[in-house]
């Protein structure tokens, strides 16, 4: 069968599963956008290439499957780099196909022409630049498997406009064979029974969970090992909903703005046992003073990760459900849950901590300012369980981790290891593609709203009903806090003005419907009208408190032992 290299590649997205995408047309990119007219996979046009690759990130997080954006050359590319970086410091599964100006004019400096695969070579896993048509099912194959397989992470495929209409002859690969891309998956059965060894032996256990547990499908493998050992779990912000908050075990998310007790176990604690997550600076504060007395077993699928920053006495290359299924297994040849130590002093240790030192805020219910985790605390407990949301960055993206319950693994979709701002509005939207049956919430601020906002357009136009609360500060929050606290309160450019833009007419002007809250009896009634809108985007303006700050915090170079409290708790620390 002759196709040409634009049919073969939409016929190689189909074969793959693909059942959406996520793009904009333009020149170099325009011959595959032909094909897409007689194919099943539903294609969602985006306001800016930014947000389709957010939308494909949204989709990747609440599904486990890759997301698929597609763009065309130059400035769309461009475009892209941000939602790729972000993939990339987060393992999320992305494939991104970019058009590209005809092969014999690469290197002219043609209308739109970049060099695409040069600029994304350091934030993608692999990409590759397409020179013959009868390449692209092989290359498309390849792409997909480096994405999902291993760490999980974005490629991207480069695809010239002339290579897209010249024929090829249809097949389609029965196997990727990539010689020198072999993860490793299993765990060493010597250095998961050294592990065992080790759990058996310490007095003062933490599990220290990360994204890694919930890309490799691990949380019921977690929440076994946790019942058999009885060790208390710390959530990183990647991996919120792995572990359910609601276990009495789980300590909650540890780091620059963890909750005391989950970074003062870590502290305290001789064992470390970290699965799937990757000792990032915002857990550890300064290194050299981070869990001084623990020993640690690390578990991880990408090797480049074990000693980067702290060295393991058990490093364990593999894929993170398999090897806790693993342990499991070593750790009950080791006699299970009686062969423990006794660690009631322990587990009465940090029951001291989280009484003394809860996360807390006061809300006044009498015309006093609008608190943001009121907002989220009312906003929790009236939404089902298995709500998804979706949080920009910021203040308002600690206080939803803080506040909200996860008790559901792939409901919590956020940018934590590049920090987007912006994320949050695109990422929602594409999680509800992903998940149309569950109820999406956006958190957002009102800066990073701003940033991506055009992409409501989109959700209603495609009729993809997300909501989105604004914790409009009139502030790039974040920003005040380290000015207020370690500038001297001189405020440099982070006022934004809670009336510029009108949120609610930006929100009717999209299509959406917008409400506004000021006063904190409005608060649940409005919460409660929104969600009973579900055929259209819904955005409510909360006018919150422009002096609250996020509790507790470690200062930036600061070790975990000088975690700052909450005024009214006194110092806090040890």
């Amino acid at each position: 069968m002759k196709l040409t290299g634009a049919q073969a590649l939409i016929k190689s997205l189909e074969m793959e599963g693909v059942e959406v995408m996520f793009g904009l047309p333009g020149g170099a990119i325009l011959p595959v956008y032909d094909p897409i007219i007689d194919s099943p996979i539903r294609h969602i046009l985006v306001r800016h290439e930014q947000g389709a690759g957010h939308m494909a990130e949204g989709y990747a997080h609440v599904t486990g499957r890759p997301g698929v954006a597609m763009v065309t050359s130059g400035p769309a590319a461009t475009n892209v780099v941000t939602p790729l970086c972000d993939a990339y410091m987060d393992s999320i599964p992305l494939v991104c196909i970019t058009g590209q100006v005809p092969l014999s004019a690469i290197g002219s400096d043609a209308f739109q022409e970049c060099d695409t695969t040069g600029i994304t070579m350091s934030v993608t896993k692999h990409n590759w630049l397409v020179t013959d048509a009868q390449d692209i099912p092989q290359i498309i194959r390849e792409a997909f498997h480096v994405a999902t397989t291993g760490r999980p992470g974005p490629v991207l495929v480069d695809v010239p406009k002339d290579v897209s209409n010249s024929m090829m002859d249809w097949y389609w690969p029965d196997s990727v064979d990539m010689p020198g891309y072999k993860p490793t998956t299993k765990g060493h059965p010597k250095m998961i029974r050294e592990a065992a060894r080790l759990i058996g032996e310490s007095h003062r256990p933490v599990i220290y969970a990360g994204g890694g547990i919930l890309k490799a499908r691990a949380a019921e493998a977690l929440r076994e090992l946790v019942e058999l050992t009885g060790i208390p779990v710390v959530t990183t912000l990647m991996a919120r909903g792995a572990f359910p908050d609601s276990h009495e075990l789980c300590l909650g998310m540890p780091g620059m703005h963890g909750n005391y007790t989950a970074v003062t176990a870590m502290q305290r604690a001789d064992l470390l046992i970290a699965l799937g997550s990757r000792f990032d600076d915002r857990v550890t504060g300064k290194v050299d003073a981070f869990a001084p007395d623990a020993r640690i077993i690390h578990a991880d699928i990408d090797p480049a990760e074990l000693g980067k920053v702290r060295k393991p006495d058990v490093p364990i290359v593999g894929d993170c459900r398999l090897v806790i299924e693993e342990l499991v297994r070593a750790v009950q040849a080791l006699g299970g849950r009686e062969a423990q130590p006794d660690r009631t002093a322990w587990i009465a240790q940090i029951r001291d901590w989280q009484r003394r030192y809860p996360l807390t805020y006061e809300q006044s219910q009498d015309g006093g300012p609008l608190k943001p985790q009121f907002v989220l605390e009312t906003l929790r407990d009236n939404t089902p369980a298995d709500t998804i949301v979706a949080a920009g960055v910021g203040q308002h993206q600690m206080w939803t981790s803080q506040y909200w319950r996860f008790d559901h693994p792939y409901t919590w979709v956020n940018s934590g290891g590049l920090g987007t701002m912006g994320f949050a509005v695109p990422a929602a939207i594409g999680a509800k593609v992903g998940k149309p049956d569950r109820m999406v919430w956006a958190v957002d601020g009102d800066g990073c709203f701003q940033m991506t906002a055009q992409e409501l357009v989109t959700a209603r136009s495609e009729r993809i009903p997300i909501k989105v609360a604004i914790l409009n500060n009139a502030y790039l929050g974040m920003v005040r806090q380290w000015q207020e606290m370690f500038y001297e309160e001189r405020y440099s450019e982070v006022y934004l003005s809670p009336d510029l833009p009108d949120y609610v007419k930006w929100a009717e002007a999209m299509g959406c419907v917008g409400f506004r809250v000021e006063t904190p009896e409005d608060v649940l009634p409005t919460i409660e009208k929104a969600n009973e809108i579900d055929d259209v985007p819904v955005v409510i303006d909360f006018r919150t408190d422009s002096g609250e700050k996020v509790y507790p915090m470690v200062p930036a170079g600061a070790s975990n032992d000088d975690i700052v409290v909450d005024p009214t708790q006194g110092e806090g620390g040890h």
